[in-house]
């Protein structure tokens, strides 16, 4: 699936719940649900600066994409961490680097967290496009 595709199924699954109390519990199902990233990874270098709770992600290529693993010590904000690592891992550093994430404004994400959780939402991505640029100028 695309980066759009999967973008547009998460608007689809969260525009099921009117109620943010019943979106909030899909994130935190959604966290639950994330692989566990090793403790080994757990590093000051996979430490995302800016967010309150504390998360780590990582990343390595796989052929051509970029897989993303991570972790953060609150639940929904690991929820956060999925729904990020659902809609940009397995794809090529440029299509990251290249999209338009409008699921986050779709589904009303930003406007729902504490200005602490949006900031660390804003660094989390940060590092992600970090992460992106990187591979692709090892790659290049």
């Amino acid at each position: 699936m695309t980066i759009n595709e999967i973008q547009d199924s998460i608007i689809d699954e969260f525009s099921c719940f009117d109620d943010w109390m019943d979106r909030y519990s899909l994130l935190i199902d959604l966290g639950n649900e994330l692989d566990a990233l090793p403790q080994e990874q757990h590093t000051e270098q996979n430490l995302i600066d800016g967010c309150q709770s504390k998360v780590w992600i990582d990343a390595h290529m796989e052929g051509e994409n970029l897989i993303f693993r991570g972790d953060s010590d609150a639940i929904l904000v690991k929820g956060i961490v999925a729904l990020l690592i659902k809609v940009l891992s397995s794809h090529t550093p440029k299509e990251i680097l290249e999209s338009d994430l409008y699921f986050i404004d779709q589904i009303g994400l930003k406007e729902h967290l504490s200005p602490t959780r949006s900031n660390g939402l804003v660094a989390m991505l940060k590092q992600m496009r970090l992460f992106a640029l990187a591979f692709q100028a090892k790659q290049a």
